[in-house]
């Protein structure tokens, strides 16, 4: 097979899952702008999911945010996702939006709010039984603002701990996803501040333990790619969230702010065997300013480019280089693959798997986004808390 057409395979069974709160109304601490034709609820975010689903050809699942998806019957949901070509997807908890959890969810000095913190994490996992979805994916907003608040070890204790009880929880064949970010809403010491300590963690818990990369969650000049090997040469790398950032957790649409650096984490991703459904890729975006489906369509679209880029990397020429210690041919090598126009060939992919070579094109073609302005009327939009 040539390194074209093997590209072209991998292209074709790559699956990116979109994030159901990025259909709804979000923004940013001074405003929300709503916009029309925004879903009500949990099962219409499915039916515009699965619009970015027909036209990409490789967005199958949608991760829930609980509680802000939260239903009555989880079973009629995963069907009503079902009859619309899609799968539900990654969990992910909330214990960041409560007043209990002001200083801190499961390393809180109060064992009261601790509890109530695994109590929802162990829901989640009750709701990924009853959903089919392997991945329970949890972000802790926990931390401190000043020195001395609390014990700094004590919040490491209290964080095993609870992360210990849901592991236990799991059941066969699901994972733990945890995530890191360096900063915010804690402005001293976050309790996951960096893919280390978060290792660190699922190390100890075991193998349904892995570590998820938010790419807008590092300092500047981080170099993702490299956190990116590591985690995949220690088995470690349980996927991704996929944004972009100019200045810190801006969860703008992947690619738009460094596609370079985008291509060089794909690069890593293909290197070191990750290119597999043991990793996941997953969105994590607001789309606060642009029309939410057709940003997400774009997103996917530019995660696959920077996919076939990285696909395109000649591997052997790269390694001779490499062994040479020809510095300058090797970095020409990289920018070779990441120069290639790679739009013709992924118009090709889409083609030869039935779908039209222009998504974005077809989808505004299609009328679907003036059919839920004019039917979504009245109700409560969703959106940030709903």
């Amino acid at each position: 097979m040539t390194e074209l057409a093997a590209a072209k395979t991998a292209l074709k069974t790559q699956a990116v899952e979109t994030p159901s709160w990025a259909y709804g109304n979000s923004g940013t601490r001074f405003k929300v702008f709503a916009q029309a034709g925004v879903p009500r609820d949990p099962y219409e975010k499915l039916d515009d999911a699965a619009k970015v689903h027909e036209f990409t050809g490789v967005a199958p699942t949608v991760a829930l945010h609980i509680p802000w998806d939260k239903v009555d019957d989880y079973a009629a949901l995963a069907k009503h996702a079902e009859q619309r070509g899609v799968r539900l997807g990654a969990i992910n908890s909330n214990t960041f939006q409560d007043d209990d959890y002001k200083l801190g969810s499961i390393c809180h000095p109060d064992a009261v709010v601790r509890r109530k913190a695994v109590d929802h994490l162990l829901e989640c996992v009750d709701i990924m039984d009853a959903t089919g979805s392997r991945d329970l994916k949890l972000w802790f907003a926990d931390g401190t603002n000043y020195p001395g608040q609390d014990d700094i070890r004590g919040r490491q204790d209290r964080l095993a701990e609870g992360l210990a009880e849901v592991y236990e929880r799991l059941g066969e064949g699901q994972r733990m996803l945890l995530e890191y970010k360096f900063f915010e809403p804690a402005f001293y010491a976050t309790d996951v501040p960096d893919w280390g300590t978060a290792y660190a963690h699922c190390l100890k818990l075991g193998p349904k333990a892995q570590v998820v990369v938010d790419t807008g969650h590092h300092a500047p000049g981080t170099n993702i790619e490299f956190i990116v090997a590591t985690l995949l040469r220690e088995g470690k790398l349980g996927g991704f969230d996929f944004n972009s950032r100019f200045y810190a957790d801006d969860d703008l649409m992947v690619g738009a702010a460094d596609p370079f650096q985008l291509f060089r984490i794909m690069y890593e991703v293909v290197r070191g065997g990750g290119f597999s459904p043991e990793v996941a890729f997953m969105l994590d975006q607001c789309h606060n300013i642009e029309a939410k489906i057709p940003a997400i369509i774009r997103s996917v679209m530019n995660v696959q480019e920077a996919t076939a880029k990285a696909l395109l990397v000649d591997g052997d020429a790269l390694s001779a280089a490499q062994r040479a210690g020809d510095v300058l041919e090797a970095n020409a090598v990289v920018m070779d693959a990441y120069n290639t126009d790679v739009r013709p060939l992924l118009r090709e992919v889409r083609e030869e798997m039935g779908l039209d070579p222009e998504p974005v094109a077809a989808y505004r073609r299609s009328g679907w986004g003036e059919k839920i302005v004019a039917e979504r009327v009245g109700g409560q939009q969703a959106g940030w808390g709903a």
